[in-house]
């Protein structure tokens, strides 16, 4: 691969980051929000699942936008609107307009998560794909690292509505950079053919150190179904389900860890910027987990390496259920959580880049995220309401961590079923 195909994967990268904190930002701030607002644990359990259902509507209907109009334009499209979503939070006065906010955020989250696995696919070679994917999706954990230390200075200092102003500002800033590093694919200009894709195309092709074409090579024949109904077809049916409900299960459970941290501790008695802190933590062993597996791919079979994760993330996030008073044990506990299941996140991203072609890629990634994020709202939530009802941190925990049994279990039918076949 060239340097010009590291830097669109790079880019990449670094737009998965800024997902993981504008999505972790809630999170950060919802011990403040929790005492300004005055909410108890079932409403912010709710505030805490709003994006989370607007990320199911932007990757069910921005998926097939990015199939349509390209990766590049969704991808710019819809940093506009987080940075709206994230500076409007940071004006709301109550439960209702954050709330809105919140869904407007995860509109524009949900539409990027599927036009950069897209992207990232179709800029890697074969050989790389899937490392490539993987590390795209370890930028999800580096950003909450990196916004989670920002924001524990800026919760020391300032009130909540600081966490959203900066990540405002920090997606917009990421604006100038996908223009000028992230061309559209050549996979996407050569299925879709729009009038100037020869010269598009050459121009990638010289800043990657290929030789330019004259023509464009013969097109490939078109589905006759729209990519929709193609994820149902006797071909792709049972992937697209087995993977959907893997992807289902596991971020409920991955939601649970990331999303309640910060409460969580903070009831233990924590202050708000120590509670950050331990979500930091969770967070830089997501990081690591993600290239662990990414590097693990390139001699370990990807499916079984997920499996392997999301056994391992139901064992640690009962673990973690069991309260601790010793901050360092929590931290690493919560670290070892959000290693393994992050881990498995980003296994399943590269699990969906290499099940489906160009035509349906990005629309398949965005039904399987947008089915399992609108599932996955129902996470926070439903943790907020037994802790509302008087249940335990390890009642919640044991029933939450299911979530990722239920995925392996999924995963090795899919796997049965591809041998099989």
């Amino acid at each position: 691969m060239s340097r010009f195909q590291w830097g669109i994967v790079a880019t990449m990268v670094g737009l998965n980051a800024l997902d993981g904190f504008d999505v972790l930002s809630i999170s950060f701030a919802s011990p403040g929000i929790a005492a300004a607002l005055g909410v108890d644990r079932a409403a912010l359990g709710i505030v805490l699942s709003m994006e989370l259902i607007g990320m199911a509507i932007g990757s069910l209907v921005l998926g097939g936008v990015a199939d349509r109009i390209g990766r590049r334009a969704t991808i710019l499209g819809c940093l506009m609107v987080m940075a709206t979503g994230m500076l409007g939070a940071s004006t709301a006065q109550g439960v209702t307009g954050l709330s809105l906010w919140r869904v407007l955020t995860g509109l524009g989250i949900g539409g990027m998560l599927a036009a950069t696995n897209a992207a990232v696919a179709e800029a890697a070679n074969a050989r790389r794909r899937a490392l490539c994917v993987v590390l795209m999706a370890s930028g999800y954990p580096v950003g909450s690292v990196i916004g989670g230390s920002i924001s524990a200075v800026l919760l020391a200092r300032y009130d909540w509505q600081a966490v959203f102003l900066f990540g405002g500002v920090a997606t917009l800033c990421f604006i100038p950079l996908v223009l000028r590093f992230a061309p559209e694919s050549i996979a996407f200009l050569m299925h879709r053919r729009p009038p100037d894709a020869l010269a598009r195309i050459n121009r990638s092709l010289e800043r990657m150190g290929h030789p330019t074409i004259d023509v464009l090579p013969a097109p490939e024949p078109r589905p006759v179904k729209v990519p929709l109904v193609e994820l149902f077809s006797p071909v792709f049916a049972h992937v697209t389900g087995l993977l959907t409900l893997a992807y289902l299960m596991h971020i409920m459970t991955f939601y649970f860890i990331v999303k309640w941290i910060p409460k969580i501790v903070v009831d233990m008695g924590f202050a708000a910027p120590l509670a950050a802190g331990v979500l930091v933590w969770a967070s830089v062993g997501g990081a690591t987990g993600a290239l662990l597996l990414g590097l693990l791919t390139a001699r370990v079979r990807l499916l079984g390496l997920t499996i392997a994760a999301m056994l391992l993330s139901t064992v640690l996030v009962i673990v973690f259920g069991q309260e601790r008073t010793d901050l360092a044990a929590l931290s690493a506990i919560a670290a070892l959580a959000g290693f393994a299941t992050n881990a498995a996140v980003v296994g399943l991203y590269a699990l969906i880049a290499q099940s489906f072609p160009t035509a349906m890629r990005a629309t398949a990634t965005g039904f399987v995220i947008g089915i399992g994020r609108g599932g996955s709202a129902l996470a926070p939530a439903l943790a907020g309401l037994l802790f509302a009802a008087g249940y335990g941190l390890s009642s919640v925990a044991m029933l939450m961590a299911g979530g990722s049994a239920i995925a392996a279990a999924a995963l090795f039918a899919l796997g049965r079923r591809t041998t099989a076949a």
